[in-house]
Parts: C-alpha cells; sequence; structure tokens
C-alpha cells in the first residue's frame, strides 16, 4: 500500500471516528435537546433505545479510532466490523425511509447517505488490506 493511500484511510477513520463519536454523545446524553433541535420531539421513543443507540455508536468511533491509530493491515478484522456497522445502520436507514412513515425523512436519508458513502470507502480499504495481509509473509506463532 502506497503511504498517501494509508494517510487517506487513517483520514477516512479519523473522520468516522469523528462523527461516530459526536453523534454519539449526543444521541448518549442530549437525545432530548437533538430530538428538539430537529423538531420531533413527539417522535422520540420512550424508555432506553435512543441512549443505547447513542452507546453503540460511540463504541463504533472508539473502534474507529483503534483502526485509524493503529496497523491498518493488523486491524482488517475490525475494518470488517466497522464496514458491516456502516452497511447495517445505512441499510436500516433506508428501510424505514422507503417503507415506514417517519415524520423526519431528511433525517433519516442524511445520516443513511453519509453512512452509504463510509461504507463504500471503508469497503474499498478493507478489499485493499486484505490483498495486502495476503502478500505479507507468514511468521509462525511464538517466533
Amino acid at each position: 500500500m502506497t503511504p498517501s493511500r494509508e494517510r487517506w484511510y487513517r483520514r477516512l477513520f479519523l473522520t468516522a471516528t469523528i462523527y461516530d463519536v459526536v453523534l454519539g454523545v449526543v444521541f448518549l446524553f442530549f437525545a432530548g435537546w437533538a430530538f428538539d433541535l430537529l423538531e420531533i420531539r413527539d417522535e422520540m421513543p420512550e424508555g432506553g433505545y435512543v441512549p443505547l443507540i447513542g452507546a453503540f455508536l460511540l463504541v463504533i468511533g472508539i473502534a474507529y479510532w483503534l483502526i485509524y491509530r493503529g496497523d491498518l493491515v493488523e486491524n482488517r478484522d475490525l475494518i470488517a466490523i466497522g464496514t458491516l456497522y456502516k452497511l447495517a445502520y445505512s441499510g436500516v436507514g433506508f428501510w424505514v425511509w422507503a417503507f415506514d412513515e417517519v415524520p423526519h425523512v431528511a433525517f433519516v436519508a442524511v445520516f443513511g447517505i453519509a453512512d452509504v458513502v463510509f461504507f463504500v470507502l471503508m469497503l474499498e480499504c478493507w478489499l485493499v488490506v486484505r490483498r495486502e495481509a495476503a502478500s505479507r509473509p507468514v511468521v509462525p506463532s511464538g517466533a
């Protein structure tokens, strides 16, 4: 992998870190404010559903930070999980957007589109680092 490509992937994961950590903190600790800001407070689910999503976003944001600061090839399994997470979020988001009556369609669409972009870029990264891993020599355990 070229140094410029590696820098590009690191910036991608740093951006994903910031995006998901900020959203995670907002929906974990300030969900009411966020729903008020979007003028959809009446649509906010009761209980721990929204804070749980915020906690998941915060955790995956931390995982993206670990990818960003670590060896991309060695972190390829974590990259795969992060990529699948973006696929899951965008898939569910677009499913809700297409088949449910949600008053905040733009809200769902914006985050869904952002996660589709992240998904495509992370998938490309995963394919590159997987190929890079296959070209590295195998070192026996305990050596």
